[in-house]
């Protein structure tokens, strides 16, 4: 029943403008036995009840396809109301009508904000009565001087409203809003879990930069605000500017923020000690310069305020190695900043999109680190709500690049994610509601590739950001993207197969089966010699044949050998973003575990450590973010929080520390549980919380002894594989193995598996 409200006159050519304020007084008409709200914004906003915030949840409505799903809240209001009400809103541009993209594009999804809101309150006598919004209210601007999520936020003090929702207010200067006619028929009840302020955080030290700049370091490259405490004369403007790093000077560098101001400026009102952190923007940073403050300068006198999206902490990792450990702390770190309503790429400079393949490639080990059901599923639905007639997935959901889309392992996130989210929580409703979606996207891989099952000629990104050089010879990795476009053509097939299997769509599973089993045939005969070499020499085109299962078993030993040789050869990686998170995988599962920790263990250029020996505390767009000069990459693309590259984790997880899924078995009511000592390492310690509890992996060498112990929740069983054993020399909580566990042991020459239900178990044996 409610109407859309908004400010008149329109500020034209402006969207670096006042936000504006709303606000309504009302009286009951009774005893109120229960009061909800729905509320939603073209924009973001912040919901006030007799002066009281309805909800501390931030960034609402969030950010999803607007013009196709537009979300709202639900809020219990029965505590806030009184006899009299004053109801106020304040609303920002947000993603709807403010910056977003890197091409100067502002007001992509509109001119300028609107609200909604529909109070329903319910009485003791039965009665119900609606408040919404509508014509009746009435609306101004106020210290809010302009607001956006890249360039930040300009506050007046001196602007303020003192008890602007509350009752009473002396509202004769506000003016009558607007009731613009626009649809509601795209309002949908949220999927995903709220954005919140998580944590705080205070600066670990308060510098002087050699150019005579003061800069706060909080020590941690993080998401958010700062709060400011100050008290000065009124007029003071205090100016706050946000970067990752310092230049190899050690000055404030924010030149890889391209056009993004990231600044927030706070007006005094010269009152005693005033306190301000923003209302509607966040900023990607480490450090934060501050000009203008009065007084004598402290730590005290900001604090780091984190926001990401309310995900529950799920999994652990950590092991002997202290540089492994700040990686896992960095994978980790990287996935709040950029868990955000939406997966974005980055979270600092003009950008930070929902770019489909670092989603793709990132999916399991979000969902080691964190509880990204809700997250993800949110997502998918702006997944199939922006994909194309034709069955392209846009490269960014929500879509806001027009244009672009259908590049291999970006799109194939359509599939691939839901798929992780059915590994992790068992949940096959994701796999029915995106079904059409994901037989869309395998359909458009066919008609692209045509009767040849080759998927040739199209644009794609190819494997972003492989590692080059700039020698004369040229011994970098360029990956032909016709043979990686073709092998997830493949990949993605069998997929759908398997997907339509378990959905009951038992005609298309036998047509996706065939169809990928003629894809792997063209590939072989395209792109694969006689003797298993492949046409692109990389360790990217090796690792995805290998991983998808795309060679003939008398070749894929082959195949193995040449990718272990090109890493022997180059002594270190070579992947971009397609190939990394494959790769110590495919290497350990192929018998060359001894490569994979070499790499994992790798301290200089490129690898995963070295930008932990370089002090980074989140995971960087690329290799060599930062150079050991202290130079940096091409200011245009060089973020220093980006966690595509920090899907190393699910092998963390996986491999080394032991806890993998039942791939036939999901939702971790049977798992998998086999440790990986390695890489010079003495121990790790891996934990996972199920949906039937923790699963505890932990294992340490003790002199010549592997010791296992592992934690099985109730109401499940494990599959326990015990490297290197030998059954006969193995004790179960200090008994003989073979002895307790006589029948029901599996005996290879590389291993000892088990199967175990609920409990806690203690294995020693010598390692070999």
């Amino acid at each position: 029943k409610a109407s859309w409200i908004s400010s008149e006159p329109e500020i034209k050519e402006s969207y670096l403008r006042p936000c504006p304020f709303f606000r309504k007084e009302f009286e009951l008409s009774g005893k109120v036995r229960s009061a909800r709200v729905y509320v939603t914004a073209q924009g973001l906003y912040q919901l006030f009840l007799n002066g009281k915030k309805v909800s501390d949840d931030l960034f609402t409505p969030g950010w999803t396809s607007f013009n196709k799903r537009l979300q709202y809240q639900t809020y219990d209001v029965t505590s806030l109301l009184g006899e009299r009400n004053a109801v106020g809103a304040i609303v920002g541009n947000g993603w709807f009508c403010g910056n977003i993209g890197w091409n100067g594009g502002k007001g992509y999804y509109g001119d300028k904000p609107s609200f909604l809101m529909q109070m329903q309150i319910t009485y003791t006598d039965g009665t119900t009565e609606l408040v919404i919004s509508d014509s009746n209210w009435k609306t101004s601007t106020g210290p809010i001087l302009s607001s956006d999520i890249y360039h930040g936020e300009s506050y007046d003090a001196n602007l303020e409203m003192p008890g602007w929702n509350k009752v009473g207010f002396s509202d004769g200067k506000w003016v009558a809003v607007s009731t613009p006619q626009i649809p509601k028929n795209m309002l949908t009840a949220p999927q995903g879990v709220p954005v919140k302020a998580i944590r705080e955080i205070k600066p670990v030290k308060l510098l002087t930069t050699p150019k005579g700049e003061t800069v706060f370091d909080m020590g941690q490259n993080m998401v958010g605000w700062v709060r400011l405490t100050v008290s000065g004369q009124k007029g003071k403007t205090v100016i706050l500017k946000f970067a990752e790093v310092l230049d190899k000077e050690g000055n404030f560098y924010t030149d890889n923020l391209r056009a993004a101001k990231a600044t927030d400026t706070y007006t005094l009102k010269g009152e005693g000690e005033e306190v301000y952190e923003p209302f509607f923007t966040f900023h990607g940073f480490r450090f934060v310069k501050i000009d203008g403050f009065p007084g004598t300068l402290s730590t005290d006198q900001i604090t780091g305020v984190v926001i990401h999206s309310e995900m529950a902490e799920r999994g652990t990792f950590s092991c002997s190695d202290s540089l492994i450990n700040q990686l896992q702390h960095n994978i980790q770190w990287g996935q709040r900043g950029n868990f955000l309503d939406v997966p974005t790429d980055c979270p600092q400079r003009d950008e930070r999109l929902g770019w489909t393949g670092d989603a793709q490639v990132f999916a399991m080990t979000a969902a080691f680190n964190f509880d990204v059901a809700a997250f993800y599923t949110k997502w998918l639905k702006d997944v199939a709500a922006d994909q194309l007639p034709d069955g392209k997935v846009p490269h960014v959901i929500p879509d806001v690049l027009k244009g672009g889309g259908g590049s291999t392992a970006w799109a194939d996130a359509s599939l691939i994610v839901p798929w992780t989210v059915y590994q992790v929580y068992n949940d096959r409703r994701i796999l029915e509601e995106q079904y059409p979606s994901m037989k869309a996207w395998v359909e458009y891989m066919k008609n692209r590739a045509g009767e040849d099952y080759l998927w040739t000629g199209d644009s794609h990104f190819g494997d972003w950001l492989a590692f080059a050089t700039t020698r004369s010879d040229y011994p970098g990795a360029t990956t032909e993207k016709d043979l990686i476009a073709t092998a997830y053509y493949c990949y993605s097939s069998k997929l759908l197969s398997r997907i339509a299997g378990i959905t009951g769509n038992d005609s298309d599973a036998q047509a996706y089966a065939s169809l990928a089993e003629k894809i792997k045939k063209a590939f072989n005969a395209e792109f694969v010699t006689a003797n298993g070499r492949l046409v692109s020499h990389t360790q990217t085109a090796y690792t995805l044949a290998l991983a998808f299962d795309l060679l003939p078993d008398e070749l894929a030993s082959k195949a193995a050998a040449y990718l272990a040789g090109d890493v022997r050869k180059f002594g270190h990686l070579t992947t971009g973003f397609v190939g990394t998170p494959l790769l110590c995988e495919t290497l350990s599962s192929h018998g060359y575990e001894d490569l994979a920790f070499m790499l994992l263990t790798r301290k200089k250029y490129p690898s995963w450590l070295y930008p932990v020996t370089q002090g980074a505390t989140t995971i960087w767009e690329r290799w060599d973010g930062q150079k050991p000069d202290g130079s940096f990459q091409d200011v245009g693309m060089n973020s220093f929080n980006h966690y595509a590259y920090g899907a190393i984790g699910e092998w963390l997880y996986g491999y080394v520390g032991g806890i993998r899924s039942d791939p036939e078995k999901p939702g971790y009511q049977h798992f998998l549980l086999s440790p990986h000592p390695g890489g010079g390492l003495t121990f790790a310690n891996t934990s996972f919380q199920s949906m039937y509890g923790e699963i505890r992996s932990d294992w340490k060498t003790e002199g010549d002894d592997l010791i296992y112990e592992v934690v099985i929740p109730a109401n499940t069983t494990a599959t326990i594989t015990l490297p290197g054993a030998e059954s006969g020399r193995v004790t179960l909580n200090s008994n003989p193995l073979d002895q307790k566990m006589s029948g029901k042991l599996s005996q290879t020459e590389k291993d000892v598996s088990l199967q175990l239900g609920s409990g806690k178990y203690r294995f020693q044996y010598p390692a070999n």
